[in-house]
């Protein structure tokens, strides 16, 4: 293994990083990437060869000191290449999610600014090309793959092998420049300018010195031991900061491998491939790993099913005590050891999580049973709490001391406070610079003292130092009767079934709580097809009525389980509806990172809300929609409304006295 022996003075950029790496250990491989199904590997050594030139040709394009440059594909090591080499130049890189529209890509353009964009393809320049005109900044756009392009016109349009190339050319003319623009690199120099995902309203522009993601970086791998050796798989979008700080900011300090997929539909296969040992998805996607596990085995047989249950009831009882080393029995060893054997290795193996050794999970809160299941198989998944103000990390989950409820302790640096209104407050070296052409909102999240309202309710327990996150503080109230009301504790909840994709709890301020679902296609589509039931869309099955009845089974085992809890017990959902059309980002219901909008899917669907509350028993609907190629549409329907049984509060504290 790779040790790192030079300590962070000097080290105070992140080009400076790449040097030390090249330097350092240029023979290890820095990025691997799948394309046509080979893996090709670059050294540090090679790495910094391709970061070199293509800051060069970013030169000859005339890129000056300060100025922005868009980012915009999935992820691949040359885009990743080109943040660094932009950095090298004294510019700043503006990562864009690649899903967005061209309307949202002007606004981030426009914003900051950016003269310079450097996309992935024909897609994106397409996108680009569109709102080119209302940028009046805009001069130069740079891309990687050429297929569909050879009839644009090239004026202010370049390949990025080509702009390589001329960067080598023009080496000896600009060398000089370029060593003497990353020399004047320094802490308080700007290292990447991201947006917000804009959950209440505009996008805003969030400034990261390299201070703040070389400092995290530093404290969050050493809090997790992570070495030179670990691979890392990198495919959520490039403009998320945990994207970032993994695939860039602990990469290169660390030194780690950084892995690109082939595509988002070569994912799994590629994860198993690579089998990382740090892993990190928001709870969406280990939601959607235990839909898919659930529906193959209820596909098996018989014995297989049975064989996959028995072992698994064990895996709960005792797996979370194994891996944090608590005392179990040696015969709970011994049936556990069997049931590596027979059930957990191979289902590690398939979901390609075989040699993790640190996984994590953030975004948005998981729900304890999703969360329970993949440590129960061994799998050291541990919860972390943290914002893109903050370069992530605010607390972390120390091995041994790993729960459900808790984001854990604060992240080495870091400071927290809870405010009287229960409103968490924090304060780091990775706290960002401002919101960039922002005061007024830079002066409203941070104080003149550093720190930094992060809009979240929560506790920090008197027992532990662990950090509980109860809501957003803008969702958390109180419902007609004093009662608090925090929907994502019951959403979560509700989004361990496989059946429901997502769930939006209505209820402050009212007598009662009441629920929008998702079904999840796969999951009851796979069920439908199984039980020879035929749909022609996602509106024909979500408003049948077995579907509606295993959903509100689902709603009512929830509400029992809320129900024991003292504080939350009023949050049980009286009644439900299932939507009619999946809640989507296009659409303004969801943010690029897959969080509910809660306050627009409210106005937006105000006449089914309503009718939740009045008593209907069904509600006629018209909702416009955006299908993949821009199109407006509208979707028509009927949809049936249903009462749940409700369990009388039975706190588990009561009920132990």
């Amino acid at each position: 293994m790779a040790h790192l022996t030079m300590g962070a003075e000097g080290l105070r950029s992140v080009p400076a990083l790449l040097a030390r790496n090249a330097s350092q250990f240029g023979a290890s491989p820095a990025y691997r990437e799948k394309e046509y199904g080979i893996w090709q590997s670059w050294t540090w050594a090679e790495t910094a060869k391709e970061v070199e030139a293509l800051a060069l040709g970013l030169l000859n394009l005339g890129v000056n000191e300060g100025d922005f440059i868009a980012i915009i594909g999935r992820n691949r090591p040359y885009l990743y290449w080109s943040m660094v080499a932009a950095q090298s130049v004294g510019a700043i890189p503006v990562p864009l999610y690649q899903d967005a529209v061209a309307e949202e890509m002007e606004y981030v353009l426009d914003h900051c600014g950016a003269r310079f964009a450097i996309v992935s393809d024909q897609e994106q320049v397409d996108k680009v090309i569109e709102v080119q005109d209302r940028l009046h900044q805009f001069e130069h756009m740079i891309y990687l793959d050429p297929r569909g392009l050879r009839k644009y016109d090239h004026r202010r349009l370049h390949q990025f092998s080509h702009v390589q190339n001329q960067g080598r050319a023009a080496y000896d003319e600009y060398i000089n420049d370029l060593q003497a623009r990353t020399a004047r690199l320094d802490y308080d120099s700007t290292c990447v300018m991201l947006y917000t995902s804009g959950t209440t309203g505009k996008p805003k522009g969030v400034v990261l010195s390299n201070r703040n993601i070389i400092e995290t970086a530093k404290a969050s791998s050493d809090f997790d031991h992570l070495r030179a050796d670990d691979e890392v798989l990198a495919y959520l979008p490039m403009a998320w900061v945990g994207d970032f700080i993994f695939s860039i900011g602990q990469a290169y300090w660390t030194g780690f491998c950084v892995n690109c997929p082939e595509s988002p539909e070569t994912m799994m296969t590629d994860l198993r491939e690579i089998a990382p040992s740090y892993y990190f998805a928001p709870p969406r996607v280990f939601e959607t790993q235990l839909t898919q596990i659930m529906i193959r085995m209820e596909d098996s047989g018989a014995f297989k099913k049975k064989t996959f249950d028995y072992f698994m009831d064990h895996a709960r009882k005792v797996g979370p005590a194994i891996l944090d080393g608590h005392p179990v029995s040696t015969l709970d060893r011994l049936k556990y050891k069997l049931g590596e054997v027979m059930v957990y290795g191979p289902l590690k193996n398939a979901l390609g999580f075989s040699n993790v050794r640190v996984g994590y999970t953030a975004g948005e809160a998981i729900g304890p049973e999703i969360f329970d299941f993949y440590r129960s198989l061994g799998i050291n998944l541990k919860q972390l709490y943290g914002q893109t103000e903050a370069s992530v990390f605010i607390t972390q989950q120390p091995d041994g001391e790993v729960r459900s409820d808790t984001v854990g302790v604060p992240s080495p640096g870091v400071e927290i406070r809870i405010a009287e209104n229960g409103e968490v407050f924090y304060r780091s070296p990775g706290v960002f610079v401002e919101y960039y052409k922002n005061a007024e909102s830079t002066a409203d999240t941070k104080d003149p003292e550093g720190w930094v309202a992060t809009g979240d309710a929560g506790f920090i327990e008197e027992a532990t130092g662990h950090l509980r996150i109860i809501d957003r503080a803008k969702d958390v109230g109180a419902m007609a009767d004093g009662a608090m009301f925090a929907p994502k504790y019951v959403e979560n909840k509700l989004k361990f079934y496989p059946n429901i994709l997502e769930a939006v709890v209505f209820g402050a301020g009212r007598d009662r709580c009441c629920a929008f679902i998702n079904i999840d296609l796969t999951a009851v589509g796979n069920w439908a097809e199984r039980n020879n039931i035929a749909y022609a869309s996602y509106q024909e099955l979500a408003g049948h009525k077995q579907v509606l009845d295993t959903i509100q089974a689902h709603i009512e085992e929830v509400n029992a389980s809320v129900a024991q809890d003292e504080m939350l017990s009023g949050c049980q959902v009286h009644r439900f509806l299932v939507l009619h059309k999946e809640l989507d980002a296009d659409d303004g219901e969801l943010t690029r990172t897959r969080k509910v909008r809660r306050k627009i899917i409210g106005e937006k669907f105000e006449d089914l809300v309503n009718a939740l509350y009045d008593g209907s028993t069904s509600v006629y609907t018209e909702t416009e929609v955006t299908y993949e190629d821009g199109r407006k549409g509208k979707i028509k329907a009927t949809l049936e409304i249903r009462d749940a049984k409700v369990v009388a509060a039975t706190p588990q504290r009561m009920a132990a006295e």
